[in-house]
């Protein structure tokens, strides 16, 4: 049974940092490109940040590009997503995912991705 748990989450204030978390098990992590999405309230499920299984390829939205680093740890079976200088519009549910068949043109589409965490709450307050 394939899992994806992150932690990490919470509530912070504009200017803070957090690190999010996603750990994989029941597949072989190092295989798999990993990610993360966001859903804010209202608005449409957006893609944040991957890192492919080869290379450590990696690749941001825009907003996000010089504040939030994503890296992986193929010994721990687990992805990170670290955040600096939040602000309001980070506030969202932020979604690990994972996905074999992700090439470059893939990438940002969710649908790409096999699995999906549960989500974990990030709000910043201003």
């Amino acid at each position: 049974q394939v899992r994806l748990v992150e932690s990490g989450g919470g509530l912070v204030q504009a200017g803070d940092s957090l690190r999010l978390s996603c750990a994989l098990s029941g597949r072989t992590f190092s295989r798999y490109t990993m990610g993360w999405f966001r859903q804010a309230p209202g608005k449409e499920r957006q893609f944040v940040a991957c890192i492919r299984s080869r290379g450590g390829v990696t690749d941001y939205t825009d907003s996000v590009l010089g504040r939030f680093t994503i890296s992986r740890d193929n010994a721990k079976n687990t992805a990170y997503l670290q955040m600096n200088s939040l602000n309001h519009e980070d506030t969202a549910v932020y979604y690990c995912v994972a996905g074999t068949g992700v090439d470059f043109s893939t990438l940002r589409i969710g649908a790409a991705y096999d699995y999906w965490g549960q989500g974990t709450q990030v709000t910043v307050s201003s």
